[in-house]
């Protein structure tokens, strides 16, 4: 089939555009004017024209960022308060957005909703852009005349798992430069520094000690095998990122990313802040708790604490209280499980688990915080360490070259 550009106006007087494949375009024609949009313009679009996958990620058109579907998210919510009509609502964003990506999203979902198709429905066409739980949510809304409500809690949640990615990737910032600072510093020694002084040894044939063997052995290898470190470098990326994605290896990489010193503790406090917030909102926006569990385990992005939820799902549909299923996930501390006990109590289980969250959150703010001054230590003795080895292998020879010419008859 060939893919054909079209444009219409429907019944509204509104003109409609996009891209359909399609066997000719008296096919597009007869779509067309069956879905209720007669035909202006049908032109088949050329190989030539799609632009490559790099290309438009250059160009700015390639997914829609968290910023561009926070933004999206407030204006619609905005403009649903003010009682705009969907169609004219998702028109306004379209003409006023800079994201090419999202333009075309917005032009396929009023292209759904010109179907027929409720909201939800023409989100959930759009998972890359438009997660299960962002749908449902829409979906609650719908059913329960609180569309605005829904994308005001899907804001904040937005807002709040926004906040929590900037944090864990603030609290790796640090660390990774220091470390990819030390890796490049011992490379350009193994490459132009140590190959001088292997050259000054040889000449002076003398037994060199071993750790400045070993040294020159190491540099020697680097620059006349890069390739071979380059390729073993790709190997390990590859079979890693397979593993990871995997169901057992991003189990297993997920479970022991919370077990990492000093970054371990703050995953987990963000993880569950994640959680706690997710759920509350879901609660509080009306979806069942089932569907709640089965949702916010998908938020997390944590493979192992998904397993966790799941968990806590089937006890609570085994009739299990929550604050039972809670404490035997164990991914709570006891004072977190018994927040969740009088909320189970009082009947504000949402409430409890959102202190929770709030919790969490400022937990989180404060351990990023103190984290150069919890990891500088750590990173100093690995430097110390390193420049010590070099130090060592790299002067030693000339140090006992040096005790043998002021003392000639020492054995």
């Amino acid at each position: 089939m060939d893919t054909y550009q079209y444009k219409g106006r429907n019944k509204r007087g509104e003109v409609l555009q996009g891209t359909i494949e399609s066997p000719n375009p008296q096919a597009v024609a007869q779509w067309l004017t069956d879905t209720g949009i007669f035909p202006i313009t049908i032109t088949a679009q050329t190989v030539e024209q799609k632009d490559p996958e790099w290309f438009a990620r250059l160009m700015g058109e390639g997914k829609v960022s968290q910023v561009e579907l926070l933004l999206f998210t407030r204006q619609i919510g905005n403009m649903v308060r003010a009682g705009l009509p969907m169609m004219e609502s998702i028109e306004g964003i379209q003409k006023s957005t800079g994201s090419k990506a999202l333009v075309k999203i917005l032009q396929a979902v009023r292209e759904d909703l010109d179907k027929g198709s409720v909201l939800s429905t023409a989100f959930s066409h759009h998972p890359d852009v438009f997660n299960e739980y962002y749908v449902s949510m829409v979906r609650v809304g719908e059913e329960s005349g609180q569309l605005e409500e829904s994308f005001q809690s899907l804001f904040k949640q937005i807002e709040f798992d926004r906040e929590m990615r900037k944090k864990i990737k603030s609290a790796l910032r640090y660390p990774s430069f220091v470390m990819i600072a030390i890796a490049i510093a011992i490379s350009i020694l193994m490459i132009f520094v140590i190959p001088v002084f292997a050259k000054v040894y040889d000449n002076m044939h003398v037994q060199l000690p071993l750790l400045t063997r070993i040294l020159i052995g190491t540099s020697t290898f680097m620059v006349q095998f890069w390739w071979v470190i380059f390729l073993a470098v790709g190997l390990i990326y590859y079979v890693f990122h397979f593993w990871v994605t995997s169901q057992t290896g991003k189990y297993a990489w997920d479970k022991f990313k919370l077990k990492l010193p000093i970054i371990g503790k703050i995953l987990v406090k963000a993880t569950v802040a994640r959680f706690c917030r997710s759920f509350a909102t879901a609660s509080k926006s009306g979806v069942p708790i089932m569907q709640a569990f089965q949702l916010v385990s998908r938020v997390v992005d944590n493979a192992f604490y998904e397993e966790r939820i799941l968990q806590m799902r089937k006890g609570v549909e085994r009739g299990e209280s929550l604050s039972r299923v809670a404490s035997t996930a164990g991914i709570f501390a006891p004072m977190e499980l018994q927040m969740i006990k009088v909320g189970e109590d009082t009947g504000e289980v949402d409430t409890m688990v959102e202190q929770i969250a709030v919790m969490y959150q400022d937990d989180v703010e404060y351990e990023v915080g103190k984290l150069s001054e919890a990891i500088e230590p750590l990173l100093l003795a690995v430097m110390g360490v390193l420049v010590g080895i070099l130090l060592l292998g790299i002067f030693l020879p000339l140090w006992e070259l040096g005790q043998a010419t002021l003392h000639p008859g020492r054995p």
